[in-house]
Order: structure tokens, then C-alpha cells, then sequence
């Protein structure tokens, strides 16, 4: 994993925030949407208006922190790419 990302990741995890390697990610990481937990920080059904596109606005601020941003591949994973 890129050293961008390792930060975020590591950060993500330390919140708690379900964060794993996919097979096709290429030095990044992706978010699960279907671990149980996922619902507090990501969730693809979510109509918060809080929420950006599903995602919990403190997660979106972590990436940001790192120069990063997330993107929906589908409803069980949220993929994390450089800005």
C-alpha cells in the first residue's frame, strides 16, 4: 500500500471504521460496506443529509486530511483514491 494511504488507512482503523485491502485495489484501500459496523461510517442506502453520497462526514474529513477522497464501486465497498 502507498504511504498516503497507509496513513489513512491506519487512522481510519484506529477509529474503528471497517477498512481492508481488495483484491483490485492498486496501492489503495477500500472501506466495507457490509461489515456490521459499517452503518457508522458508511452506508450506500443512507439518506442522512449530513452524510455525502453515504458516507459519514468524519470519514470524508480524515481522507481530505491525507489529500484523499472515496468513491462508491458498489453498495458493499467504498474505494479510497487520491485527489
Amino acid at each position: 500500500m502507498k504511504r498516503l494511504y497507509k496513513q489513512a488507512y491506519d487512522h481510519l482503523e484506529s477509529m474503528g471504521c471497517p477498512v481492508y485491502v481488495h483484491p483490485d485495489d492498486d496501492g489503495n484501500f477500500s472501506i466495507d460496506g457490509e461489515d456490521p459496523e459499517s452503518y457508522k461510517w458508511a452506508d450506500y442506502w443512507n439518506t442522512d443529509p449530513i452524510w455525502i453520497f453515504g458516507v459519514n462526514p468524519v470519514v470524508d474529513e480524515v481522507l481530505r486530511q491525507y489529500g484523499l477522497f472515496s468513491e462508491w464501486v458498489n453498495p458493499g465497498r467504498l474505494a479510497v483514491f487520491e485527489i
